[in-house]
C-alpha cells in the first residue's frame, strides 16, 4: 500500500504536551483503529476515556492478562505487544514510540513502527528524540512538534524534611523505596508508593490515595515516567543511578528528562532536583532537561519478525539474522528467545519440541511477572507447552486450579502479596491466551478476581506500612502517660484508641506489624498494650480448665479454639513426652503453673484412650519369661515387630501363654506381631508423631495418608514405615494388617499347592495388575505355567507326607498347627 505524507504523522515533544490525548480524539474521527500502549494500566486508562465518548459496546481492551472484545468493537486499545497484526483498521497509533530503544522490548515497538499501519492514518507519539531515526526509516512522515503547556525548572538540593507537599521522590529499588516512604511516614505522616512491580489496579490506588490529597508525597521508581499523570509540583532524585539487569548505572539524559517532566500538569510549572545522598546534576544537564534539548537517539533495537519454523536450525537463523539497516540493532538476550534456546538444548533428542516448534516460541513469550526465579520460570513455559502438545491441546481445569491453590489467600506483608500477584498475572496471561485452556471463560474470570482482591489488600497494606497513625498515638500516651482505651473483639484484634496493635492467638499476643515496622515501633506497642491484655489471658486460661475443648493436631500441638496453647517436647520415653506451654510473657506464673497441670493430666488421659493398647502392655502381669520377652519387644518397638526378628522367642513360648495374646490385643500374623487397633489412622499419627519427637526425627518422614494400603518409593525409609504400619518388598510398601489378609486369601484360594490371583486380592491392595505380579515375585511365590497361577510356598512336609491348604479347611487352624515361621 502505498502511503502520501498525510498518511504517517509523528507526534513527538517533551511530556506534558497532550500527544494521547490528541491521539484518542483523532482516532476517533475515523470509524475504526487500534491504539498501542506500553502499560496495561495505560492502556485501561485510555480504554475508559473512549468508553465515556462511544459507548462500551464501540471499544475493546486487549493486554496480556486482560481482554475486553465486544463483537460490535471497532477501536482497539492495546499493550504494544498485544495490537492485533492481521486487522485492517482505518487508524493505528503508537504511544510512547522512544521504547523502541528499550533493551528488553525495543524490537516489539521497533517492529510496529516499521510493519503496522491504518488504512487512513497512523500515528508515533513520543519523545522529540525519535525524529532523525524515524525519518530515517520510515518513508513520508508528517512531523508535528507539541510543545510543552508550562515550564519546567531546576528546584536545586533540599533535605526530605524540607521537601513541600505535592512532590515524588524517585529511589530505584524497591529497598529504596521502602526506606525513603518509612522516613517521609516518620517525618510528613505518609506516602503513597509506586513501583513498576505493583499490578496496574494497586498502582491506580495508590495514585488515587495521592490525587484525592490523603497524602501529599509520592515515593516511585522511573515507573512514574511513562504515561502516569499526576498533580505532581516537583520531582527529587534520591539516586541519578540503576541496575538495568546486567550492571549499576548512572542514568542517561533522556531518562532523567523522562522523569523530570512529569512535574507540572497542564499549565502548571514543575520543578526537579535532588535529595539525600544523591549526586548533583552538572549544569549541563540541567539546562538541556529545562529546555528539552536532548541528544538524538542513533539507534533502535530490532529482531526478525518473520521466523522459519522449518526445524530448530532455521529458527534460531531466522532469529540471529541481522539487520540490514545501521541504524537497527539486533536485541540480544531477550528472555523469550533464551527459553527458547534452553529448550532447544535440552529438546536435542526429544522430538516434541522440534516437531511444535511454532506453540513451543508462543510459549516461551509467557511474560516473568516475578523476574526473580529463571528456573521456575522455565518450568511454567515447560508445563504449558506440554499441554498444549497432548492429544487434547488444552491445559487442563486441574491444572489451573493447582496452580491457583492458596495464591486467593490474602494475609500476608507487602513482599507476600506481591508474590502471589506476580504468580496470579502469570495465569491470568494464559488463561487469556486463544485456544489454550479448558474452559477460559471461567478461568479468565477467576484469575481476575483473583489478582483484583490481591490488589486491593497490597494497597491496603502499602498504606497501612506508610500512612500509619499508631505509632504517633502509642508514643503520645506513652509520653504523657496517659490511661488508654483497649479493646479486643470477637475476632480477638486488640485496639488500642481505636488503632489496631495486634491480636490474640490462643494465649499469644502478636503485634500488627508491616514489613517496614520497627523494633522500636514493636516495643512501644507491645508495652501500650499489656495491661489490658494480661486481664484476658488469666481469662482465657480460666475458660481453659473450666471447660478444656482442646485437642492435639498432626504437629503435635496442644490446640484450643483453632490455636496452639502449648507443644509437646521430648520427655522419658516415647509414651511420655513433655510439655511446654504457648503463652505471651504477659500472662503470669501461677496462671501458667495451673494451665501445665490441667495440660498434663489431659494428655495422660489422651494418650490412654488413643494408644490404650499400647500403654497396656507394660501393666500385664507376665510369668512366662518368653512371653514377657515379646511383649517387652512390642512396646519398644511402638506395637510393631517383624516376626522373624523375634521368630526364637515366638517359638519358646507354650501354646497356653501364646493365647494371652488376643486378650492383650496382639496378633501374631503370617509376617508380623502387632496391635491392630496401633494401626487405625489415628492411633497411628499419634503413636508415630511421638516417637518421631522423642527420636528427633526429622521431617522428611511422612506418616502416609489415611487409606492407602500400597506405597512405591525406592527413597522411603523402611524402619519408619514399619512404625507407620507398612512392610517393604523391594520398592514397594504393603500395610501389614492387609498383608495379612492377602495371606488367608490365598491359603483359601489354594488347591493342590497352587493358587490363582483374583481381584479379590489385588482390590485389597489398590495396586495396578502388573505391580501386584511383581509382589509375589517378591514374595517368592513361583509363576506356574497356567495363566495367572503361582505355586503356594506354604506347602511343607510331614512325616513324609505333603500338607496342603483347602479352602475348607480353617486357615487359622492349619497355621498353629504347622507353626509357620
Amino acid at each position: 500500500m502505498n502511503f502520501n505524507s498525510s498518511n504517517i504523522i509523528a507526534l513527538l515533544g517533551p511530556t506534558n504536551t497532550g500527544k494521547t490525548y490528541v491521539a484518542i480524539e483523532k482516532m476517533l474521527e475515523f470509524d475504526s483503529g487500534i491504539f498501542g500502549l506500553p502499560l496495561r494500566l495505560l492502556a485501561r486508562e485510555v480504554y475508559d476515556k473512549c468508553v465515556n465518548k462511544v459507548g462500551i459496546e464501540k471499544v475493546a481492551l486487549i493486554t496480556g492478562e486482560e481482554k475486553i472484545i465486544p463483537s460490535t468493537a471497532c477501536y482497539f486499545i492495546c499493550t504494544v505487544e498485544s495490537m492485533p497484526k492481521d486487522k485492517k483498521v482505518d487508524f493505528v497509533a503508537i504511544d510512547e514510540i522512544q521504547m523502541c530503544a528499550d533493551k528488553e522490548r525495543g524490537h516489539i515497538f521497533t517492529e510496529r513502527l516499521l510493519e503496522l499501519r491504518g488504512e487512513k492514518q497512523t500515528m508515533f507519539l513520543g519523545s522529540q528524540v525519535m525524529a532523525k531515526i524515524i525519518e530515517e526509516l520510515v518513508d513520508n512522515v508528517k512531523f508535528e512538534k507539541k510543545e510543552r503547556y508550562s515550564k519546567l525548572g531546576y528546584s536545586g538540593i533540599k533535605k526530605i524534611s524540607r521537601l513541600d507537599r505535592k512532590v515524588a521522590i524517585i529511589a530505584f529499588s524497591i529497598e529504596e523505596v521502602y526506606a525513603i516512604a518509612e522516613l517521609v511516614r516518620r517525618q510528613k505522616g505518609g506516602a503513597a508508593v509506586i513501583m513498576g512491580s505493583l499490578s496496574p489496579k494497586t498502582r491506580n490506588s495508590q495514585v488515587g490515595l495521592y490525587q484525592s490529597g490523603d497524602v501529599d508525597y509520592l515515593i516511585a521508581t522511573d515507573a512514574i515516567g511513562m504515561g502516569l499523570n499526576m498533580d505532581i509540583n516537583e520531582i527529587y532524585f534520591s539516586s541519578l543511578k540503576k541496575f538495568d539487569g546486567k550492571k549499576t548505572r548512572r542514568l542517561n539524559l533522556i531518562e532523567m528528562s523522562q522523569i523530570a517532566g512529569r512535574a507540572g500538569r497542564y499549565k502548571n510549572d514543575g520543578g526537579f532536583g535532588t535529595t539525600g545522598d544523591c549526586e548533583t546534576l552538572n549544569s549541563d544537564e540541567i539546562e538541556k532537561i529545562e529546555k528539552h534539548d536532548l541528544p538524538d537517539t542513533k539507534t533502535i533495537y530490532w529482531r526478525n519478525s518473520n521466523l522459519n519454523f522449518e526445524n530448530p536450525e532455521k529458527l534460531i537463523s531466522s532469529l540471529e539474522l541481522k539487520p540490514k539497516q545501521k541504524n537497527l540493532l539486533r536485541t540480544n538476550d531477550s528472555l523469550d528467545e533464551s527459553v527458547l534456546r534452553f529448550f532447544l538444548k535440552k529438546g536435542t533428542n526429544n522430538i516434541i519440541y522440534h516437531k511444535n516448534l511454532e506453540i513451543l516460541w508462543e510459549c516461551c513469550q509467557i511474560p516473568d511477572f516475578e523476574k526473580k526465579a529463571y528456573g521456575q520460570h522455565i518450568n511454567v513455559v515447560d508445563k504449558v507447552f506440554q499441554f498444549l502438545t497432548t492429544r487434547k491441546k488444552r491445559i487442563p481445569s486441574t491444572f489451573m486450579k493447582e496452580q491457583l491453590k492458596g495464591l486467593e489467600k490474602d494475609h500476608g506483608n507487602v513482599d507476600l502479596l506481591s508474590h502471589r500477584l506476580s504468580n496470579v498475572r502469570t495465569w491470568s496471561y494464559v488463561a487469556n491466551k486463544k485456544n489454550w485452556v479448558e474452559n477460559s471463560d471461567y478461568w479468565v474470570q477467576l484469575t481476575k478476581g483473583i489478582e483484583d482482591k490481591l490488589s486491593d489488600k497490597l494497597h491496603d497494606e502499602l498504606t497501612k506500612s506508610f500512612i500509619d497513625k499508631k505509632i504517633s498515638i502509642l508514643s503520645r500516651s506513652l509520653k504523657q502517660d496517659l490511661v488508654m482505651n483497649t479493646e479486643i473483639n470477637d475476632m480477638n484484634k486488640i485496639h488500642i484508641d481505636g488503632q489496631l496493635i495486634g491480636e490474640l492467638k490462643g494465649l499469644k499476643f502478636l503485634i500488627e506489624i508491616t514489613s517496614r515496622t520497627l523494633d522500636t515501633d514493636i516495643k512501644s506497642m507491645k508495652k501500650a498494650a499489656r495491661k489490658g491484655v494480661e486481664k484476658e489471658l488469666v481469662n482465657r486460661v480460666n475458660e481453659i480448665l473450666k471447660y478444656g475443648n482442646i485437642e492435639i493436631d498432626h504437629e503435635s500441638r496442644i490446640i484450643w479454639k483453632n490455636n496452639s496453647i502449648a507443644r509437646l517436647k521430648k520427655g522419658n520415653d516415647y509414651l511420655n513426652p513433655g510439655i511446654e506451654i504457648i503463652a505471651d510473657d504477659t500472662l503470669d506464673e501461677e496462671s501458667k503453673s495451673k494451665l501445665y497441670m490441667f495440660l498434663n493430666k489431659w494428655l495422660t488421659n489422651y494418650i490412654n484412650e488413643v494408644l490404650g493398647d499400647l500403654i497396656k502392655l507394660t501393666n500385664h502381669k507376665i510369668n512366662n519369661q518368653y512371653l514377657r520377652g515379646l511383649i517387652f519387644q512390642l512396646y519398644e518397638n511402638n506395637g510393631v515387630i517383624k516376626r522373624s526378628d523375634v521368630s526364637k522367642i515366638v517359638k519358646l513360648i507354650p501354646p497356653d501363654e501364646r493365647k494371652k495374646l488376643w486378650g492383650m490385643g496382639v496378633k501374631i500374623g503370617r509376617y508380623h506381631i502387632y496391635l491392630p487397633k496401633m494401626l487405625k489412622p489415628k492411633a497411628v499419627n499419634f503413636r508415630v508423631s511421638l516417637w518421631k519427637i522423642y527420636h528427633n526425627l526429622s521431617e522428611k518422614n511422612k506418616i502416609p495418608k489415611s487409606g492407602l494400603n500400597f506405597l512405591i518409593g525406592n527413597n522411603l525409609e523402611k524402619n519408619f514405615l514399619l512404625l507407620c504400619g507398612f512392610e517393604k518388598f523391594n520398592e514397594f510398601f504393603v500395610r501389614i494388617d492387609i498383608l495379612e489378609k492377602l495371606f488367608l486369601k490365598i491359603i483359601e484360594n489354594t488347591k493342590n499347592g497352587k493358587f490363582k490371583i483374583n481381584s479379590e486380592m489385588m482390590n485389597l491392595l489398590g495396586c495396578s495388575k502388573e505391580n501386584f505380579y511383581k509382589l509375589m515375585s517378591y514374595m517368592n511365590y513361583k509363576k506356574d505355567k497356567l495363566a495367572d497361577t503361582y505355586v503356594f510356598r506354604g506347602e511343607k512336609k510331614k512325616r513324609g507326607k505333603i500338607i496342603r491348604f483347602d479352602k475348607k479347611e480353617n486357615p487359622f487352624n492349619k497355621l498353629l498347627s504347622l507353626n509357620i515361621k
